[in-house]
C-alpha cells in the first residue's frame, strides 16, 4: 500500500514530466514549422515584433520586459506552483529548441494554411500539456492564465483575446495573407489548449504546491 507521501511525489513527478514533454513538443512544432513558413505570431512575439517596427525598440529588450511582468503578475497571483513549473518549462523550451536548431528542419516546407493548422497543433498540445499543471512556457501563457483566472473564463478564451488584440494591431505592417494563417493558427491552438487544460481543484495541485 502507497503512503500518501509517495503518491504526492509521484504526482509531482509525472506533473514534471508532463511539463517536459510539452516544452519539447513546443519547441519542435515552432522550430519546424513556424519558423520554416513564417507565420506570424500573436501575444508577446507579436507585440515585440510590432514595437520593432514601428518604434525600433530590440524584441530581445521588449520581450524580456514584457515576459518578465507577466511572470511577476502571474507569481502574485498564482503562486509558487506556478512560478516552478514555468521555471521548468522555460528551460526546458530554451534547451530542446536549441536541440532541434542544431539540425535541418525534418519537416518539410508546408503551404501557409497547412503549415498555420500543423503549427497550432504543435503549439496547442505544447503549451496545453505545461498549463494543465499550472506553469508557463511564456509570457503569453502567463498572461492567459491570470486573464483566466481572475474574469473566470474558459483559458481558450483568454489565449484568443490577446492575440486577436495584437494580431488586429499587425495589420498596420504585415500583408494580410500572413494575418489570415495566423489567425488560423492562434484560434485552434486556442481552442486545443482550451481542451487540454484543467483548474486546479480537479487536479489537487494545492496538495502538491508544497511537494
Amino acid at each position: 500500500m502507497y503512503s500518501p507521501k509517495g503518491k504526492k511525489r509521484r504526482s509531482a513527478c509525472l506533473s514534471y514530466l508532463f511539463v517536459i514533454v510539452g516544452a519539447a513538443i513546443l519547441s519542435f512544432g515552432l522550430y519546424n514549422v513556424h519558423r520554416q513558413s513564417g507565420i506570424t505570431e500573436g501575444g508577446i512575439l507579436g507585440m515585440t515584433l510590432l514595437l520593432d517596427h514601428w518604434f525600433h525598440i530590440s524584441p530581445s529588450i521588449s520581450g524580456f520586459i514584457m515576459d518578465g511582468l507577466c511572470y511577476i503578475i502571474g507569481y502574485r497571483f498564482l503562486g509558487k506552483t506556478f512560478a516552478k513549473y514555468s521555471i521548468i518549462a522555460t528551460a526546458g523550451f530554451c534547451l530542446f529548441y536549441r536541440l532541434w536548431s542544431s539540425y535541418p528542419p525534418v519537416l518539410p516546407v508546408m503551404q501557409p494554411l497547412t503549415a498555420a493548422v500543423v503549427g497550432a497543433c504543435f503549439v496547442g498540445v505544447g503549451v496545453g500539456l505545461i498549463v494543465r499543471e499550472g506553469g508557463a512556457s511564456g509570457g503569453d501563457d502567463a498572461l492567459a492564465l491570470v486573464i483566466a483566472h481572475l474574469t473566470k473564463r474558459k483559458i481558450s478564451f483568454a489565449y484568443l483575446f490577446t492575440d486577436l488584440v495584437v494580431l488586429t494591431l499587425s495589420v498596420t505592417y504585415i500583408p494580410m495573407n500572413n494575418i489570415l494563417s495566423s489567425l488560423v493558427t492562434v484560434s485552434l491552438s486556442s481552442w486545443i489548449i482550451g481542451l487540454m487544460h484543467r483548474e486546479p481543484e480537479n487536479k489537487s495541485a494545492a496538495a502538491r504546491a508544497d511537494y
